[in-house]
């Protein structure tokens, strides 16, 4: 499979996991996120602040899979799912 697939696959699962059942603040940050990363318009921060920035948003990022967080409850991690 090529890289050009790979992508592809890739952003259309991405797109249709916007059709789950989220709360509004994903839609949100994950917007926020695409404007950031995308090249819309340009945002100079010099490569070490770009650096930094591709590790926080990809830490946050994984984090967000294991965080569970539902109205005012504490956080609890989602590593096993019981409904």
């Amino acid at each position: 499979m090529t890289m050009n697939n790979t992508i592809k696959i890739t952003l259309s699962i991405l797109l249709f996991l916007c059709l789950a059942d989220m709360p509004y603040a994903y839609l949100i940050i994950y917007g926020a996120l695409a404007l950031l990363f995308q090249s819309f318009f340009k945002i100079a921060l010099g490569r070490e602040l770009w650096n930094v920035v591709d590790v926080l948003v990809g830490i946050g990022l994984i984090v967000s899979v294991f965080v569970d967080k539902k109205g005012g409850e504490d956080v609890k991690f989602n590593c096993t799912k019981n409904h």
